[in-house]
């Protein structure tokens, strides 16, 4: 495990560890021919949120009440990424995203799941990822994705002037940032780059509330479907224990 979890000694920190497990090889939906496990951390009772916090540091992402990270025999291909929102600077792209979401208009709400926007969820998994788990979702699995949390959550919702929902964003708060949980949108109207307008209006709502970090989960240089994480600047990945800033040559530079 990473050196940030073994110097954990914070009692809450350790409650939450004494819960490891591995999960069995299941096939990797990124890189075909490889297979995935992940280690477990239940992160529920008191404490909860704080051994999030250090597990949030040290590579894991959270699904409902644990947090998780992979553990692959033989790869290390997921690479854990943040951003600097307190340096970010939108490059040309993004500049274009944001002028064309200025209509949409977002609300901060309660982590709490409605058929709205279940019928959005279910759209944007057939379009996109159709063969995957999620898409077998029924609406109390929905649920519990939003509403099964022990640490600070919120769901975004981007909605156009006629109130039509465009976008809707999970999203968790650490002490030293906000962190991506899941997001989705409609995929009719994927000219709009919902996705990236999302992680761009989380990195605004990081620096309002003084948080130096946004948290985007995992990278894979090999995975087309991540390589939007790699245009926003600076990102760190977590490397050998200690978060470093990720270069790459290639990767979209527009000012």
């Amino acid at each position: 495990m990473p050196d940030t979890v073994e110097r954990a000694n914070d009692a809450a920190e350790l409650q939450a560890l004494r819960f490891l497990y591995r999960t069995p090889p299941m096939p990797c939906p990124y890189l075909a021919g490889k297979v995935e496990r992940h280690l477990f951390a239940e992160i529920t009772g008191p404490g909860g949120a704080e051994a999030y916090d250090a597990l949030a540091r040290a590579g894991f992402r959270r699904s409902h009440r644990v947090a998780y990270r992979p553990a692959c025999t033989g790869c290390s291909a997921c690479v854990p990424v943040r951003v600097a929102a307190l340096r970010f600077q939108p490059g040309r792209s993004q500049r274009r995203v944001a002028r064309a979401n200025e209509d949409l208009t977002a609300t901060m709400l309660p982590p709490a799941a409605s058929d709205e926007q279940f019928r959005l969820f279910t759209r944007y998994q057939q379009s996109r990822h159709g063969d995957g788990e999620m898409a077998r979702m029924g609406f109390e699995d929905y649920r519990g994705m939003v509403e099964e949390s022990a640490v600070a959550t919120a769901l975004l919702e981007f909605r156009a002037a006629d109130g039509k929902l465009m976008a809707a964003c999970l999203f968790d708060r650490l002490n030293d940032g906000l962190s991506a949980v899941y997001s989705f949108f409609d995929p009719a109207e994927a000219a709009r780059g919902l996705g990236t307008y999302a992680v761009m209006w989380l990195i605004e709502q990081a620096r309002r509330e003084h948080r130096p970090y946004v948290y985007l989960g995992y990278w894979i240089a090999d995975s087309r479907k991540m390589a939007y994480k790699t245009r926003f600047k600076p990102l760190e990945c977590l490397s050998g224990g200690h978060w470093r800033p990720l270069t790459l040559s290639g990767a979209d530079s527009s000012p």
